[in-house]
């Protein structure tokens, strides 16, 4: 799919700043210990968004299933068959929340792609505005998508 989804040649970017303090880069397995308490701290407001479509999160995810799902998540960027990028603090201590980049079948004028995010329920004030700002123009400037569906997202 990766093939068909995104063109050989494309990089996908290392980072992405959504404010001077936070960025966010492609997740990796041994991010678990920041993921694992972001995830199940909101769990209810992720099962709310994800749960009928992904089944995810699991209300019983133990911290070797958030690694191995972090991994497979970590394999499938370097495929460029999906993407998850983690929403962290300058020093990289705190997950604050993910972007998730998946594929779509392609339209005639090239790549199309099902993008959404969350945040933790007690991120700054603000943020969740600079992510709703910085994550469309970065899809826009970084990404050769040709149209992007945000179904996860209110008025998505």
């Amino acid at each position: 799919m990766s093939e068909a989804w995104l063109p050989d040649r494309f990089v996908h970017p290392a980072r992405a700043q959504i404010t001077e303090a936070i960025h966010a880069r492609p997740i990796r397995g041994d991010d678990v210990a920041i993921d694992m308490p972001a995830v199940m701290g909101n769990r209810d407001m992720l099962w709310r968004m994800y749960g009928e479509a992904w089944g995810w999160p699991p209300a019983s995810m133990t911290a070797e299933q958030d690694r191995e799902d972090l991994e497979r998540h970590a394999r499938e960027i370097e495929a460029h068959e999906s993407f998850n990028y983690a929403v962290l603090t300058r020093d990289e201590d705190r997950l604050l929340g993910c972007i998730y980049l998946d594929p779509l079948p392609p339209d005639a004028a090239g790549p199309v792609a099902e993008v959404s995010w969350w945040l933790v329920a007690d991120a700054d004030a603000g943020l969740r505005e600079a992510l709703d700002a910085v994550v469309p123009a970065w899809l826009a400037r970084d990404w050769p998508f040709v149209r992007v569906e945000t179904p996860f997202q209110p008025g998505g």
